[in-house]
């Protein structure tokens, strides 16, 4: 007999058959980010990549499960965990005149109201295990040891076929932090599915006479975060920018009267949560998004500690260049052995940061990532520099949009008239982001915050044509009905996990991670997820054998006081109902990570061995 921790067939079949009946429409809700000073002390939250996205059509199909309860045991199962990522081939960019994209699919009625009600029961714990596995054993152990004590420590693990292998407050809500991100990247390749892009449209306002443009270039962002990024999966800069210039010369154009203007409108309400620490809103893994981004909206500062304790610290910006941003530094040396403390303090509604903390005498010089607020004004300053030198003459300037109207100096609170509709532009052509599938895998990967909040959101703008926060937690409460699971047991407010407003459960991340495995998508999905002993991972498992670690998929979270580990541990043989699925959590915890890992790393080992 199975657990009831996995949707009735029958029912995600239905539900995801009815996607795309009924599109929601909620209001754009755009409010200015309240920026105050922040008296917060720093979290401890890992780096965080983000890459744009470029949004396609997608036909989101009834749930294929792959593998049903008749399946003879012993078979095998490689082509759930083995699937290799590849890269779809990018459509050619068009010539002429570009269609809006297809509206986005969506959830019906019907479909959520059937989804909502749980098929069969749900997972609680405690249990009382008539025999208790090695894992659980060691479990009860642990939990009453110096390490974990008055600490909030949770776990759950079970197999795809019901058995529960140990459970240990498994129905605790606790903050999840980037563990997060497997929930989010589910959620996006669930729905959207795995070859889904993100676009980015070059436009125009006015028109082309005598190869010149009399009126405005728009830059029309459609989410991707991968502009300019450093990640591997993107383009260059200068291949971007070929590719989008190219659209011009078809066009005959040779000059523009008017502005190069970012539009980033595709995203609306704030960039960033608003129960972020504001410390956090500096760094690069709490930079905010739009729908037009530029190098995930980060900065880069080159940092070198002064010649003596109590003198500045050496900064300055290395990219991308601000020349009209104003910093302030007033960061000091310190003593030997106090670290790194400098956080960047910034508004996006002026051009001006400043540099806090202090830079231990003793550390070597680094490069420091902070944010950037004015991701798609860098980029059209950017775009705009790179037509000058092609030859092309511009007359006007860089430009974003804020409020509807067009901002071409960012230290003024006048702004120019109202921007052009984007129904009303014309459109020269469009590029793509990299497919959902590669984006999920670095998401994950590399805990990037960025990617996973974009991913977030655009749940939201398909679902309900608003990208706020409001709208993407009401479009995740239906794609997760979609996937047959109620989620009124916890709560999700952010993509990243950033904030500690966050509570779930061990009991719902095997219930979602268990849901996973019937979705068409489930083949992508697992290849986003690290394995111990990868570059991501080199020190997870390490006194494991190699035959353990070839077996098991994991997602780490960590941030003062939180360690998290969720995942999937394949069979060494059998079927997939010997597939494990587990959580473990801890919160509140004082002890440091060198000695609650050798703890979640014994049982993950235990489960596997005994598996």
């Amino acid at each position: 007999m199975r657990v009831g921790i996995f949707i009735n067939k029958s029912v995600g079949a239905l539900a995801l058959s009815l996607v795309a009946v009924l599109t929601y429409a909620a209001p754009a809700i755009v409010a200015p980010v309240a920026v105050g000073p922040a008296a917060v002390g720093p979290v401890a939250v890992g780096p965080a990549a983000v890459d744009p996205a470029a949004v396609g059509p997608v036909a989101v199909g009834p749930v294929a499960v792959a593998w049903q309860s008749h399946q003879p045991v012993g078979t095998p199962v490689p082509t759930l965990f083995s699937k290799e990522i590849t890269e779809a081939p990018v459509p050619a960019l068009p010539t002429a005149e570009i269609a809006e994209a297809p509206s986005s699919p969506t959830l019906s009625a019907a479909c959520l109201a059937e989804a909502s009600t749980p098929t069969s029961p749900q997972v609680t714990s405690p249990k009382r295990f008539s025999v208790k596995t090695k894992a659980q054993r060691y479990i009860e152990t642990a939990a009453r040891g110096e390490a974990l004590k008055s600490s909030v420590f949770g776990v759950l693990a079970v197999t795809e076929g019901g058995d529960t292998l140990a459970c240990w407050n498994s129905d605790q809500r606790m903050v999840p932090a980037s563990t997060m991100k497997l929930i989010t990247t589910g959620m996006a390749i669930h729905l959207l599915g795995p070859d889904f892009k993100y676009i980015t449209r070059i436009g125009y306002s006015g028109v082309i006479k005598d190869g010149t443009l009399d009126g405005d270039l728009y830059i029309v962002g459609g989410g991707d975060p991968t502009i300019a990024s450093k990640d591997s999966i993107s383009i260059s800069r200068t291949d971007l920018f070929r590719q989008w210039k190219s659209f011009l010369d078809k066009a005959g154009i040779k000059r523009v009267s008017g502005n190069v203007i970012g539009d980033g409108r595709y995203f609306d309400g704030p960039m960033e949560h608003d129960t972020w620490s504001y410390q956090d809103i500096g760094t690069a893994y709490g930079a905010g998004l739009n729908g037009l981004s530029f190098y995930e909206n980060a900065q880069d500062f080159r940092v070198s500690a002064g010649p003596s304790v109590g003198s500045p610290v050496n900064v300055s910006v290395i990219f991308p260049a601000t020349p009209w941003m104003k910093y302030e530094y007033s960061c000091k040396t310190a003593p030997a052995g106090t670290g790194d403390q400098l956080y960047l303090f910034n508004s996006d509604f002026a051009p001006r940061a400043e540099v806090r903390g202090s830079f231990a005498i003793d550390r070597k010089p680094k490069v420091e990532e902070f944010s950037n607020r004015f991701g798609s004004y860098t980029c059209a300053h950017y775009f705009c520099d790179y037509l000058r030198s092609s030859g092309i003459a511009i007359s006007g300037t860089p430009a974003d949009i804020i409020r509807g109207r067009i901002r071409t100096d960012l230290s003024s609170s006048e702004y120019s008239r109202y921007a052009s509709k984007v129904d009303d532009l014309n459109m020269l052509g469009q590029t793509y982001s990299p497919s959902l599938a590669r984006i999920a895998r670095e998401t994950n990967l590399k805990s990037d915050n960025f990617y996973a909040e974009t991913l977030f959101r655009t749940l939201g703008r398909r679902l309900h044509h608003s990208a706020s926060y409001d709208s993407s937690y009401v479009a995740m409460n239906e794609v997760m009905k979609s996937l047959g699971i109620c989620a009124d047991d916890i709560r999700i407010v952010d993509g990243s996990g950033l904030a500690r407003h966050n509570y779930i459960s061990p009991s719902f991340f095997v219930r979602f991670l268990s849901a996973m495995m019937d979705s068409p998508s489930f083949a992508d999905y697992i290849q986003t997820i690290a394995q111990p002993g990868s570059r991501h991972y080199e020190s997870r498992l390490r006194e494991s054998p190699a035959s353990v670690k070839s077996r098991v998929h994991l997602k780490s979270g960590s941030m003062n006081g939180v360690r998290c580990f969720s995942g999937y541990i394949e069979p060494s043989a059998g079927s997939k109902s010997d597939t494990i699925v587990f959580s473990i959590m801890t919160n509140n915890s004082l002890a440091p990570a060198s000695r609650l890992d050798p703890i979640i790393d014994r049982i993950i080992t235990l489960l596997a061995t005994d598996n």
